[in-house]
């Protein structure tokens, strides 16, 4: 245990150090008051199924918006059973589509998201970017200006928010702050930011997409059977252009998480996809996981009892400079530092919701959600064939 407290403390001063500053959480959008030369037209294209607790706040937030351009928006209503079509009308959104059934090879949100993009095609064939964001999103008003500023100074082909998710219940203020520091560790975001390196993510509720880029990229075809969209999307797109991931305070996710259950499932879809349903990297990942979250305080407490004083002190700076590299995004949500000594704990259940998420895989119950589950596909090219591995 002394040995795996040191090797903890190790990975942890490396993650701090040759990380990409990951955890300082400090990729944000500016102000958009310098922006030049006319505002270009954007289209919204909202997926929605079954949303009817939160679409009309996510088109009213859109309508709301104070872009000096024009905006139209468009809801794919993706079959939904509870009305959500209607409350998209009734808000005002510019168009609502009827989705089409489900063919094969497609994920259900990218299928939605391909019939609004072909709309936006009819509706405002000169817009120059298209807004894909999530049926559960409400967006400050000024954050599209604030998008599409960026995107124009940057010369960038993906502007992307990792938008405030909710933090009120007991299980979110455990676990959600964790998974955005999860999520920053897995995929740096000045490294995402960075033209020079490959690291490529977003953040499938807000996601500002230059048109044309996307046109000769192949469309939202060329990764429709991903279920981990938005990476995909990124990974795609930087492969010929830049992109940009950030985080933001000011638009924020509707979406509540009471239950313990509920963020089990979110997780659990998409993390074995993450790893490629690989059996090597779900193993790497538990061991490592194991090794950065539940040795720190195992070696704590049996370094104390034990009176092995340097394994304490192992354990114990790793547990503190966790705590501390956590700090930037608990104070992201309001959170006081002491409950970053709670990591440990976050850390556990996920590395059990990515062993669930390999359980459900193999039960071919892989990428359940909203009535639908999904099969592991191959992989496709830019033409929609399939490809081999």
């Amino acid at each position: 245990m002394t040995f795996l407290a040191i090797a903890a403390l190790i990975v942890w001063i490396g993650l701090a150090f040759f990380r990409g500053g990951f955890w300082r959480a400090d990729q944000r959008l500016s102000r958009a008051d310098d922006h030049g030369g006319p505002w270009p037209r954007v289209v919204a294209v909202i997926p929605a199924r079954n949303e009817i607790a939160s679409i009309a706040r996510t088109v009213a937030s859109l309508k709301a918006q104070d872009y000096p351009g024009d905006l139209k928006i468009i809801v794919v209503d993706d079959n939904s059973v509870d009305g959500t079509g209607a409350a998209a009308q009734a808000a005002g959104a510019d168009l609502v589509l009827a989705g089409r059934p489900l063919p094969e090879a497609w994920s259900g949100k990218l299928w939605a998201v391909s019939q609004g993009v072909a709309a936006a095609g009819e509706l405002a064939p000169d817009a120059a970017f298209l807004l894909l964001t999530d049926a559960d999103i409400a967006h400050d008003s000024g954050n599209l200006k604030r998008l599409v500023a960026k995107a124009d100074a940057g010369k960038l082909d993906l502007v992307s928010l990792m938008v405030r998710l909710n933090c009120e219940t007991a299980w979110e203020r455990l676990l959600i702050p964790a998974f955005v520091f999860f999520f920053q560790k897995l995929f740096p975001f000045p490294w995402v930011n960075d033209p020079a390196r490959e690291t490529a993510a977003a953040a499938g509720g807000c996601m500002l997409v230059r048109r044309d880029a996307l046109q000769s990229a192949g469309g939202i075809e060329a990764i429709r059977s991903h279920l981990i969209d938005d990476c995909a999307l990124a990974r795609l797109l930087k492969a010929r252009g830049a992109v940009w991931l950030g985080l933001t305070e000011t638009t924020v996710s509707l979406r509540r998480y009471d239950r313990l259950g509920e963020i089990w499932m979110m997780v659990a879809r998409t993390a074995y996809e993450q790893l490629d349903h690989s059996r090597l990297n779900l193993a790497c990942t538990v061991l490592g996981m194991a090794l950065l979250y539940v040795v720190p305080p195992l070696a704590v407490a049996g370094g104390l009892a034990a009176e092995n004083w340097l394994q304490a002190l192992a354990g114990a700076v790793a547990w503190g400079l966790m705590a501390a590299l956590f700090r930037p995004t608990l104070r992201l949500y309001g959170r006081p530092a002491l409950e970053g000594l709670l990591l440990p704990l976050a850390g556990l259940l996920y590395g059990l919701m990515t062993v669930d998420s390999a359980r459900r895989h193999s039960a071919g119950r892989g990428g359940a959600w909203k009535g639908r589950a999904y099969a592991r596909t191959k992989p496709v090219d830019r033409t929609g064939h399939p490809m081999d591995g």
